[in-house]
């Protein structure tokens, strides 16, 4: 543990190590501060620097001013929420110079791409050009798209070249890399052939040519693809990475699994955000009034659409005031088609997340929803309907009731089916995010039947 040469000379073992960082950040003293950060892995050193500020960072990054690529890899470890771009420009050229270099591309464009052009101007001008332009030139693509995740940092080989030479080129590419999961080949013009298996290139014949062992590209993505079409690909066959090539084929870049999983991280939480009615503006570690400030218009709409239930409710008030027991129940039949709409909801969303669906598909999944609801409904509404016989017998009201519960229950499970998978498929088919607005109006719709359902048949069946 890296703590414990310092937790032993300085106090209890068990204090957390923020807590030994601060008292090392507070003594000032670089050497003893240097050795108790350097054992750390750079995504645990990336939760640490999350819970300092902004001075207390930069003592932090000066310390490792000689372990530039654990202080570089722990920036791009940090989440975005915690602006790591911020600490990087804080620093001074020759600073800034080591710490990029020792990034991939892309996620030095990442971190570069977060500030404003003065000070992209001036973290770009602290780097050799060669890396400047690199950098530059990923930062022109979409954040979100192909072009924004990809690294322009691949291994290539010609298709002409023996498998020795094949052999030789890798190995002189892979020099100038940290890691490489595949390599690609290309014809004179630079455009994808395929890919080549580096245990088909060491056994092939030296004399054998790269042509001959090439494998075909299972799937590549554009410039322009969203990033979350790129997931689709990489998760659906399995690569470790995605080859990008332009409109003529030439291969640009390739997309690896390690960013592909920052992808799907990032949209899964956007989409569980937007599916409770958040905005995905509200940081997930953000303060009071951003919270507010993106929450405040979805409950406003949720509040007129509910507004809407109360009204089906004073509608039938003189049927409750005959048969008060009716306000015990209604609870229970709207909850539980709240209930049914959501867990249709998240299925159907994360179905059409997940896969582009046919219209035949997404009748299929409304008649599934739909089968579903009216065998749940089928047995709540029994039991539902055996608990309010008994209270009707006990407090001597008319038995039929426990039929208007067991139909009042059944109908509305089987509409909460229904809506949970329809409306998320409508918002899409209209071009809105099903993920944003369906809960808003699936929930209060469920409300409004359950009420409606069950004092509606009250009224015509027992008054």
């Amino acid at each position: 543990m890296p703590t414990a040469d310092f937790a032993a000379s300085s106090g209890p073992a068990d204090r957390e190590p923020i807590t030994l960082l601060r008292e090392l950040l507070g003594a000032g003293d670089e050497a003893a501060l240097r050795a108790f950060l350097t054992p750390y892995h750079p995504s645990d050193l990336a939760d640490l620097l999350e819970e300092l500020d902004e001075g207390e960072r930069m003592q932090v990054l000066r310390a490792l001013a000689g372990e530039p690529a654990l202080a570089a890899e722990a920036l791009a470890e940090m989440e975005w929420e915690e602006h790591p771009e911020d600490s990087l420009a804080a620093l001074d050229p020759e600073h800034i110079a080591s710490l990029v270099a020792e990034l991939s591309d892309d996620d030095a464009a990442d971190i570069i791409g977060e500030l404003d052009p003065e000070q992209q101007d001036r973290v770009l001008s602290a780097l050799p050009l060669a890396d400047a332009g690199d950098i530059r030139e990923l930062l022109h693509y979409h954040e979100e798209s192909a072009g924004g995740i990809m690294t322009a940092e691949l291994v290539a080989v010609p298709q002409h070249i023996s498998a020795a030479e094949a052999i030789a080129e890798v190995r002189r590419q892979a020099r100038e890399l940290d890691e490489f999961y595949s390599i690609f080949v290309v014809d004179e013009q630079h455009r994808l052939c395929g890919t080549l298996s580096l245990q088909a290139l060491i056994t092939a014949d030296p004399a054998q040519p790269v042509g001959s062992l090439v494998e075909p590209v299972v799937a590549t993505a554009d410039l322009a693809m969203d990033q979350e079409e790129v997931s689709r690909v990489l998760t659906r066959y399995n690569l470790v990475t995605v080859p990008v090539v332009d409109a003529a084929g030439r291969l640009l870049g390739q997309i690896t699994f390690d960013d592909v999983i920052d992808v799907i991280e990032a949209e899964t939480t956007e989409d569980i955000l937007k599916l409770g009615g958040v905005s995905e503006e509200e940081e997930i570690r953000g303060g009071w009034f951003d919270a507010v400030r993106s929450r405040l218009p979805w409950l406003t709409v949720n509040l007129a659409l509910a507004s809407v239930s109360a009204t089906v409710v004073f509608l039938f008030s003189p049927t409750i005031e005959r048969m008060t027991l009716l306000a015990a129940l209604m609870p229970v039949v709207a909850g539980m088609g709240g209930n049914t709409g959501t867990q249709a909801l998240a299925v159907t969303v994360r179905r059409l997340a997940l896969s582009r669906e046919s219209t035949r598909r997404r009748w299929q999944i409304v008649l599934k929803e739909l089968l579903v609801g009216m065998s749940n409904g089928l047995v709540m509404g029994l039991l539902a309907a055996g608990l309010a016989t008994l209270m009707a017998y006990a407090l001597g009201e008319t038995l039929m009731l426990g039929l208007v519960v067991l139909l009042a229950m059944w109908l509305n499970l089987v509409l909460a089916g229904f809506a949970g998978s329809f409306v998320p498929i409508l918002l899409e088919h209209l071009g809105v995010d099903p993920a944003v607005a369906s809960s808003i109006f699936v929930t209060p719709f469920t409300d409004m039947a359950g009420f409606l359902l069950l004092l509606g048949l009250a009224t015509h069946l027992l008054l």
